[in-house]
């Protein structure tokens, strides 16, 4: 009988000790979910374009003055691995979904002349994401993923959206030229048409982003701020131009540094509402460019720089796809670190998911939350493998290894196709950064490998929906 009571004792001991655990177990948690709901942090993703590898000082830059893009580098975590696509589209595409190009079938540029091309509003986009979750939802600028109803921002999950359709606009007229052969109007506010000629886009763009702040400073909100800057027209200010022909630069990099440094000043007044708001702290802000720097005749032939990294927009070695990227949160980010680790631009998705405590399926992504490497500097990248491709370019990443399969450089204002032979270039990018040297004839059991890797990853999206 005593045995008994000291057995029913011990028992009784033991569930008041799990309950316990669970009543403190359950008021922490109770109490972070409470001060999730509170303080739900905005989101800002800042997408420039056409901005080469190295094109603000704190990515290596010497003759650019970009104090306001580096306050945001160096205020969070920057990355040196960080790559997208070669080309506009396909990034934008990748970003807002967390797949991969190859994955949703927008491997090119997105046409006016083809009505159909462009992301599907049966995507689950990063829009619908902070949506589900309760923010306020805005996209200012450049949209480039489609000129039909059901693919422009408003059916994508924006509640917001003021900017161009297509790829390139001249700034004071917002007509394109680029493209299509045709000369087209295109400035719309939430799928309809408007006309507003004379005024400065980058600076219609800020005020829009500082009104949308104003108008949700009390409601947690996100912003995808897709500049179309430094893309070309070169259009900088005067200021800045009669500073960099003043420095001694060169002709075009004066142009581009100009229209970069016009941008920066940009990004410097978004970020000083939100301190005059009291918003800064619990802001997220993501920063990146959508691919390396453009060397066609309407970019001058140039004026980015991809630094030691070989190639430029529209090519698969890293110059095209290698880009200058960042993440800061001051309530939650230690500023002044860097991470190596290969990142890719699906990856944001399913972080600020996890950084703003939204419940996202990630079976279908190709994304890795970004969290692990951001708490931790030393652990590998999360990305085993990864492939490209762009027209008849193709790519494929594992560890240091990189194998191209056609892969091209453009001349100078485009007028010759450098191609190389044979098809295959392998490179080993920890030996070997600036792909100089090809060992696809000295190591072809590696090629075979990471071909193979590549045409699995093929056969797979073609099965996808």
């Amino acid at each position: 009988m005593i045995k008994k009571l000291v057995m029913t004792k011990k028992l009784i001991s033991k569930q008041l000790k799990n309950l316990i655990s669970l009543i403190i177990t359950g008021l922490i948690l109770s109490g972070l979910c409470i001060a999730q709901n509170l303080e739900k942090p905005n989101v800002i993703v800042i997408l420039t374009d056409d901005q080469g590898s190295i094109d603000l000082n704190s990515f290596g830059a010497n003759d650019l003055l970009t104090p306001n893009m580096d306050k945001i580098v160096n205020s969070g975590v920057k990355f040196t691995q960080f790559c997208a696509t070669p080309v506009c589209s396909p990034t934008r595409a990748s970003l807002l979904t967390g797949k991969t190009p190859q994955h949703l079938k927008i491997t090119e540029v997105v046409k006016r002349s083809k009505p159909n091309d462009g992301l599907s509003n049966e995507e689950y986009t990063m829009a619908e994401m902070f949506k589900d979750a309760g923010y306020a939802k805005g996209h200012l600028g450049k949209w480039h993923l489609g000129y039909s109803e059901d693919n422009q921002p408003n059916a994508q999950g924006f509640d917001y959206s003021f900017g161009h359709l297509g790829g390139c606009v001249d700034n004071f007229s917002h007509s394109s030229y680029w493209q299509d052969g045709a000369n087209y109007h295109d400035l719309y506010l939430n799928g309809g048409e408007i006309y507003r000629d004379g005024e400065f886009f980058p600076n219609m763009m800020l005020e829009e982003a500082k009104d949308f702040i104003m108008q949700n400073k009390n409601h947690p909100f996100f912003i995808y701020y897709a500049l179309n800057v430094p893309h070309y027209p070169y259009q900088g200010s005067k200021e800045w131009l009669d500073y960099y022909n003043e420095k001694g630069v060169d002709y075009p990099r004066n142009l581009y540094a100009a229209f970069l440094s016009t941008m920066d000043d940009n990004i410097g007044n978004l970020s000083a509402k939100l301190e005059s708001l009291e918003l800064k702290e619990n802001t997220i802000i993501v920063f990146q460019s959508d691919n390396g720097y453009a060397n066609t005749q309407r970019a001058h032939g140039g004026g980015g720089s991809s630094g030691p990294y070989r190639g430029h927009k529209g090519s698969l070695f890293e110059g095209g796809i290698r880009v200058p990227a960042a993440i800061s949160w001051t309530k939650n980010i230690q500023p002044n670190q860097t991470r190596h680790q290969m990142a890719v631009i699906a990856d944001w998705m399913p972080t600020l998911a996890y950084l703003c405590g939204i419940e996202l399926n990630k079976d279908d992504l190709d994304g890795k939350s970004l969290v692990p490497i951001l708490k931790n500097e030393n652990i590998k990248s999360l990305h085993d493998e990864y492939t490209w491709q762009y027209q008849k370019q193709k790519a494929v990443r594992k560890g240091d290894w990189k194998l191209l399969i056609n892969p091209v450089i453009k001349d100078l204002f485009y007028k010759n196709t450098i191609k190389q032979k044979p098809p295959y270039f392998l490179v080993n990018l920890k030996d070997d950064i600036g792909e100089t040297t090809n060992l696809a004839e000295k190591h072809p059991k590696k090629v075979k490998e990471l071909e193979t890797i590549f045409n699995k990853q093929n056969i797979r999206n073609h099965k996808r929906k």
